[in-house]
């Protein structure tokens, strides 16, 4: 027998693609709803500390009346951070794909 026939070598390569999960918007809108720029974070982390700033200036200077404001914004920012996110890795899935 041929020791040459036992050692054949593959050529063959492996693609291996790390595609990381997407971020569920409706755990977004409920984390953001009832923790406010706390659950931002889940979507957004710049978007999380910048209305964690905003939110606390102005709790500050309105007596805690400006969340009615800042609150909804931080839920809709939420949202479309979420979706923002699930599209760009969409996108990125499917140039990858080509």
């Amino acid at each position: 027998m041929s020791n040459e026939n036992s050692k054949q070598t593959s050529n063959q390569s492996i693609n291996v693609v790390i595609v990381p999960q997407r971020k569920d918007v409706l755990v977004a809108f409920l984390l953001s709803f009832f923790l406010g720029p706390l659950g931002m974070l889940y979507s957004t982390v710049i978007g999380g500390v910048i209305m964690m700033f905003v939110s606390l200036v102005v709790v500050i200077f309105t007596f805690g009346f400006g969340l009615l404001i800042t609150h909804p914004i931080c839920v809709i920012w939420s949202v479309v951070a979420a979706n923002s996110y699930n599209s760009q890795q969409a996108a990125q899935n499917q140039i990858i794909n080509q």
